[in-house]
């Protein structure tokens, strides 16, 4: 008897929130209160699952959040596997894809994050010197 492939129906996908190493809690009443502030940092991460650079973007963003913007950002990951209508929202077309919201004008950077000086470019922030 041959062996059946496995259809993509049958292939178990474990969901982006049930890993620990990228799940992102937004607690909401945080996230009102400090977005009144103008210098927070509202960021939106487009994913794919649980991919290497998905999760890189994820690790990247936070130690890149804590490093220039401390107590000044929300993130919200998105996870377009669970939820694929969310990309027509910030019209994303590639992943990773990271969006900032806030501070005006939106931007978005596409990749894992890990080009330090990408980022600082891409988001108009100068270095500490």
């Amino acid at each position: 008897m041959p062996l059946k492939k496995p259809s993509a129906t049958t292939l178990e996908r474990k969901p982006l929130s049930m890993s620990p190493t990228i799940k992102t809690t937004v607690n909401a009443k945080k996230v009102k209160a400090t977005a009144l502030r103008p210098d927070h940092w509202n960021l939106r991460l487009y994913v794919a699952g649980q991919t290497p650079k998905s999760v890189a973007a994820i690790a990247n963003l936070r130690r890149f959040c804590e490093e220039h913007l401390p107590d000044r950002y929300s993130i919200e990951v998105v996870d377009l596997l669970e939820n694929p209508g969310q990309a027509r929202t910030d019209q994303i077309v590639a992943i990773p894809t990271l969006v900032r919201k806030l501070p005006s004008p939106m931007r978005k950077i596409i990749g894992d994050l890990s080009d330090r000086q990408k980022v600082l470019l891409g988001f108009d922030i100068r270095p500490d010197v």
